[in-house]
C-alpha cells in the first residue's frame, strides 16, 4: 500500500454489518445516534423492547429477564422488555435510577 493510504478494510467490513442490519436493529442504532445516553424503548406491538447495552441495563434496574434475539447468530443481541401499560411505573423508576428514556413509538 502506497505511503499516506489508508485500507478500506475497516470501512467495508462496516458496510457489510449495516447491510446485515435489521430494521429494528437500524433504528436502535439512530435512535441511539440521536438521543446518545438515553435507554430506548420500543414499543413492538404490545411491548416495550430494550437492545443491547440498554436491556442488560433495563433487566438489572427493573428485575426483568434478559433474553436475546436472533440466538443462533454469531452475536445474539441482547434484549428485555415489558407490557406497554407498565411504561409509566418502568419509565419512573428507571428515571429515579438516574436513567435518561426515550420512547420509540411505531409511526404508520
Amino acid at each position: 500500500m502506497p505511503k499516506g493510504r489508508y485500507s478500506m478494510a475497516p470501512m467495508l467490513s462496516a458496510d457489510r454489518v449495516r447491510e446485515e442490519e435489521t430494521p429494528l436493529q437500524r433504528n436502535y442504532r439512530r435512535a441511539k445516534e440521536a438521543a446518545p445516553g438515553a435507554l430506548l424503548l420500543f414499543r413492538m406491538g404490545d411491548f416495550y423492547e430494550l437492545l443491547h447495552d440498554d436491556a442488560r441495563i433495563a433487566a438489572r434496574v427493573l428485575g426483568l429477564t434478559l433474553t436475546t434475539r436472533d440466538k443462533e447468530a454469531a452475536k445474539p443481541v441482547p434484549m428485555a422488555g415489558f407490557p406497554h401499560w407498565q411504561a409509566d411505573a418502568y419509565m419512573t423508576k428507571l428515571v429515579a435510577t438516574g436513567h435518561r428514556v426515550a420512547k420509540i413509538e411505531p409511526v404508520e
